[in-house]
């Protein structure tokens, strides 16, 4: 195994003792903080105009003092990208969102339900909802409501394709940071595989997001310095408060910015420099469409507007925004033309306007929330083109089509950080994992971070011979870090090194017992050593600690499937889908299986689905059309081959698989054409030098044909063996 030249390196199995030794201690709870609603005590007049702004109800419960959804109106709601239905429901004053397919027989299937427990979004724009697990995580739920147009439902960001994830999408520390005041979390780490929060979440971003804890200011008799007031702080710290949330560089893969090394999630502090909390970062210039816009961007766009840079410093978000009393309309027109007009007040030849910003700060339409439209806060001198509010599908940026090339800083930076921002969600990783190698070398940093951020890299580049130390290297640093230990089992696994994968996984389970993506890897580490009776076990007791992992079920099935326990592996199959019915490999799987049962319309039916969710599955394709091939459906099994070698030309399988269909159908010459390009593309492929052999012996080139089949009798699958050497002695010399 090749060692990156700056770790050192002990050891797998010395590792795995390690890390039981070493637990990692909790991150204690975030101290200072008191109930907002001491504040409004004393700040009654204040108190009472916030609630009533964005930020103000920007998370709550649901109830029906707050609905302003119309629940008879588009629900249920068909997604028909994916086609799941939606339904949202009030029963007994709890509130919930129901999702379900029409299934092979027509009636409503897989049926998934859960209780929306909070809300995200003030309604002013949108609202987002979420269940809160028995484990107190946060699950987003797919369907929203929108406010334009009088209100309607659609799909969240980034769930309108035919693969979105339905009920399984985790809200992160940081998806809360902006959406809410800080919550008690006693365990929130960087490196936390989940995100754990407090049975009960305050409700609302609150006065002490903008101000600090508020503790020492309730308990002094002298108020004076004891809670921070933006006011007073410098122009750059005081914008900095609103710059937390509101500065977002981009929110597709980038990075658009990286929490600082060992900084908690929720530890910033208003008045403290924001760079020390965060770093952010932007696309190489020109690289990019320069009038890109998306939600989060007032501090971007405003960061291009020669209002700001004209300044000198005094322009910021409160120039504009009193964040204690949001207006609205007509009211909101008059006070920003007001405050327009303190440095454009009597400009000549300028047409007249109630309305400044609805011609230099139109609305628009984000890129990465199509439904809403927002003030673009680039303060141009003409506005845009054409309708900037006109309707936009939601952009999807998959493998190919998403940002390559060099991440520069947005701000503050330093090198260490910029080469990890290289690699750390795949924008410039060529160039990146030499450097942030280069630079780990000259910083040798203490915190774990760059390491696992280097041995993340290594992985996703298919090097994991070389991630694994670098994963050790950021284990001895941060032990018993439960996602390090998963990812790097990931590249053990990878490596075929099993036995190893289930030593690291040993400690960590006693550890961490009821951690089920664990139980999981376990299992397939142990099957990974022929130890499949364990390893069922170990998949067993995963689906049994998170019913709702659909990759355990779907590998739990596929395994007994493997056994040939199609009795066992069927429900297990099923269960996979039910949790997630856009997950493919398991409808793929469970298509296969019910072939096997001799259930071929609901086969059908299933490689349909797999397909539907994931049209460039070659794997699903292959299998969907060797099950029509035997069925006899000849020209559809060409249709799926033939698709798959669009995609693929240099799938040797699938021009085997096809050359088999056109033989079938009496297309001789092409049959033999595809055989041939398969053995030209793997020439030990024995399955298709057998092919290859018999087509030639049956036009009667028994000469060449006998080079084919020697070469299949050589080959290891002992059923091609056989079925070579039958023709060798049929058509070989006496």
């Amino acid at each position: 195994m090749r060692r990156v030249g700056w770790l050192a390196g002990t050891g797998v199995l010395a590792l795995s003792a390690y890390i039981l030794a070493r637990a990692q201690t909790p991150v204690p709870v975030e101290s200072g903080y008191v109930d907002p609603s001491v504040c409004a005590t004393c700040h009654t007049a204040i108190a009472e105009t916030y609630q009533r702004t964005g930020m103000g109800r920007s998370f709550y419960r649901p109830g029906r003092s707050s609905q302003v959804e119309d629940y008879a109106t588009g629900n249920p709601y068909y997604h028909k990208a994916s086609g799941l239905w939606y339904r949202m429901e009030v029963r007994g004053g709890e509130y919930f969102q129901t999702q379900y397919e029409i299934g092979f027989d027509g009636k409503p299937t897989n049926a998934v339900e859960k209780r929306i427990d909070y809300i995200v979004g003030s309604g002013n724009h949108s609202r987002t909802y979420l269940h809160q697990t028995p484990r107190n995580t946060l699950i987003e739920l797919p369907l929203a409501w929108y406010a334009e147009k009088g209100g309607y439902w659609a799909m969240n960001p980034g769930y309108d394709k035919p693969d979105q994830e339905g009920f399984r999408r985790e809200i992160r520390y940081d998806c809360l940071f902006c959406h809410n005041a800080y919550p008690g979390v006693s365990r929130a780490t960087p490196f936390s595989t989940d995100s754990v929060f407090p049975p009960r979440l305050p409700e609302g971003i609150d006065c002490q997001r903008c101000h600090g804890p508020g503790r020492a200011h309730v308990q002094a008799t002298e108020k004076r310095g004891t809670i921070v007031n933006p006011a007073k702080l410098t122009p750059r710290r005081a914008a900095e408060v609103c710059l937390q949330c509101h500065l977002e560089t981009t929110s597709f893969p980038l990075p658009g910015s990286l929490t600082r090394d060992g900084r908690g999630p929720f530890s910033y502090r208003p008045g403290e420099a924001l760079a020390d909390f965060k770093l952010f970062f932007d696309h190489a210039p020109g690289k990019v469409r320069d009038e890109k816009f998306e939600i989060a961007s007032a501090a971007y766009q405003l960061d291009k507007s020669a209002c700001l840079l004209k300044s000198g410093g005094k322009l910021t978000c409160t120039t504009c925004h009193n964040p204690h009393d949001v207006r609205h309309g007509a009211e909101a027109a008059e006070q920003y033309n007001a405050v327009c007009a303190n440095c454009h007040a009597g400009l000549p030849k300028h047409a007249v306007s109630a309305d400044c910003t609805g011609c230099h700060m139109p609305k628009r339409r984000p890129d990465d929330v199509v439904h809403v439209v927002m003030t673009d806060h680039h303060i141009q001198r003409r506005p845009p083109a054409g309708d900037p509010r006109t309707e936009i599908s939601e952009r999807h940026e998959g493998d190919l089509a998403r940002y390559r090339g060099e991440v520069v800083a947005y701000g503050a930076g330093d090198e260490l950080s910029l080469a990890i921002a290289q690699v750390v969600q795949g924008s410039n990783s060529a160039a990146g994992i030499p450097r942030l190698e280069a630079a780990i070398r000259t910083y040798r940093p203490e915190r774990p971070e760059p390491y696992l951020q280097m041995a993340d890299a290594l992985r996703n580049a298919g090097r994991c011979g070389e991630a694994v130390p670098a994963y050790e290297e950021a284990l001895r640093r941060s032990p018993g870090a439960v996602a390090m230990v998963q990812k790097m089992v990931l590249c053990l696994a990878e490596l075929g090194q099993h036995a190893q994968a289930v030593e690291v996984l040993k400690p960590l389970l006693v550890q961490d017992p009821g951690n089920a993506k664990s139980w999981t890897q376990m299992g397939l580490a142990l099957i990974g050593q022929r130890k499949v009776p364990d390893g069922i076990a170990a998949l067993r007791k995963a689906v049994e600690l998170e019913p709702e992992l659909a990759e355990a079920w779907n590998d739990l099935g596929g395994v007994l499937m493997q056994a040939g326990d199609l009795a066992q592996a069927e429900p297990a199959l099923r269960n996979a889908v039910r949790v997630q019915p856009t997950y493919a490999v398991a409808r793929n799987n469970l298509a296969n299986l019910l072939v096997a049962s001799k259930r071929l319309d609901e086969a059908w039916y299933q490689f349909e689905k797999a397909l539907q969710h994931k049209p460039d599955y070659a794997f699903a394709r292959f299998s969907y059309g060797m099950a029509l091939g035997a069925a006899g459906r000849l020209r559809e099994a060409q249709t799926q081959f033939e698709t798959v070698l669009r995609a693929d030309p240099g799938a040797a399988e699938s021009h085997e698989a096809l050359g088999r269909v056109l033989m079938a159908g009496g297309q001789d010459t092409n049959a033999i054409a595809h055989y041939r390009e398969a053995v030209r593309l793997r020439p030990d492929f024995s399955r298709g030098n057998l092919s290859l052999g018999a087509a030639l012996a049956d036009a009667g080139n028994v000469t060449e044909a006998l080079i084919y089949l020697r070469k299949a009798a050589a080959g290891s699958d002992a059923e091609i063996r056989r079925g070579a050497e039958g023709l060798l002695r049929r058509y070989g010399p006496e």
